[in-house]
C-alpha cells in the first residue's frame, strides 16, 4: 500500500516528531483537536497556549514558521465566514470603531477563529512531518475501515493521473480555439468533466480486473508493518495530554 510520491505540504526531515510512528502522530493529532474543541471560548488564555504547544511541536520538528503560515491561508474562507457573524448575529449589541456587532457574534467569530485556526495549524504539521504512504500506514494500524483507506490510497495515487488528464484535454481545447469566456461555454466545460468521469471511470475498471487477475481479494498486503514502543506512544502524547489539562483549567476557571 502506498503512495509512490511525496506531497506538497511534507516537508523531509529527521527531527524526533518525523521518526514518531505515524498512528502515534494521527492519534495525538486528533486528540488534541478534540481538547481544543472542548475548551469553552471564554478562556482565551488557554487557546495562546495551544498555539505555543504547536510552535513548540513545529520547532521540534524543525518546520520554519512561514512554512506553516502559508499553508494556513486555506482556511480564507472560515475566517470571512467568521468576519461576517458580528455583523448578522442577533443579542446584545456593542459599538467597536463606530460600527454596531453583536455580542454573542464576537464569541462566535472568536471562536471559529481560534479553534479553526489550532485545527488547521495542527493538521499541517502533521501532514508536513509524515509522508502519505505512512499516513495510511497509521490509519491502518489504527483500525480504520480498510475499504477506506483503501479508497484513501488509491485517490491518492491516480490525483495525479486524472489531473494529468484534465491537462491535455485543457490544451486539445485550445488547440483547436475554444476558450472559455462565459456562460455560453459552460456547456463544452460540462462535456469535458463527463469524459474525464468516464475516462475515469474506465481506468478504475482496468486497474481493478488487473488486481483482481494478480490475487486482490478485498485487502492491500501490508509490506512492512510499523510498531511504536511506550516511550514513542508517551512523546508523541506529550501534546494532547499538556492540552487537557489547559482545558480542565479553562472550564475550572
Amino acid at each position: 500500500m502506498g503512495a509512490g510520491h511525496a506531497h506538497r505540504l511534507y516537508r523531509h526531515g529527521h527531527s524526533p516528531v518525523h521518526a514518531l510512528p505515524p498512528h502515534t502522530k494521527l492519534a495525538a493529532a486528533l486528540a488534541f483537536v478534540v481538547v481544543v474543541v472542548s475548551t469553552p471560548r471564554e478562556a482565551v488564555w488557554a487557546f495562546a497556549l495551544y498555539a505555543l504547544l504547536l510552535a513548540a511541536v513545529a520547532y521540534a520538528a524543525r518546520v520554519p514558521a512561514g512554512f506553516v503560515l502559508r499553508r494556513l491561508l486555506i482556511e480564507v474562507p472560515f475566517v470571512a465566514f467568521a468576519v461576517l457573524l458580528p455583523f448578522v448575529a442577533e443579542g446584545e449589541r456593542v459599538e467597536v470603531l463606530g460600527m454596531s456587532l453583536s455580542v454573542s457574534g464576537l464569541w462566535g467569530a472568536w471562536n471559529v477563529l481560534a479553534k479553526g485556526t489550532l485545527g488547521v495549524a495542527t493538521s499541517v504539521l502533521l501532514a508536513s512531518t509524515t509522508e502519505l504512504r505512512a499516513l495510511l500506514l497509521g490509519l491502518q494500524r489504527l483500525k480504520l475501515p480498510p475499504l477506506l483507506v483503501q479508497i484513501a490510497s488509491f485517490m491518492i495515487r491516480y490525483s495525479d493521473v486524472i489531473a494529468d488528464e484534465m491537462r491535455r484535454m485543457k490544451i486539445a481545447r485550445e488547440s483547436r480555439g475554444f476558450e472559455a469566456r462565459g456562460v455560453r461555454h459552460w456547456g463544452v466545460l460540462a462535456k469535458t468533466a463527463g469524459a474525464l468521469f468516464i475516462r475515469s471511470y474506465e481506468r478504475g475498471e482496468r486497474v481493478h480486473l488487473a488486481m483482481v487477475s494478480r490475487g486482490y481479494t478485498g485487502s492491500m498486503p501490508v509490506i512492512d508493518e510499523v510498531s511504536a514502543s511506550r516511550a514513542q506512544w508517551s512523546y508523541a502524547m506529550a501534546l494532547p495530554v499538556v492540552a487537557l489539562g489547559v482545558c480542565v483549567m479553562g472550564w475550572v476557571l
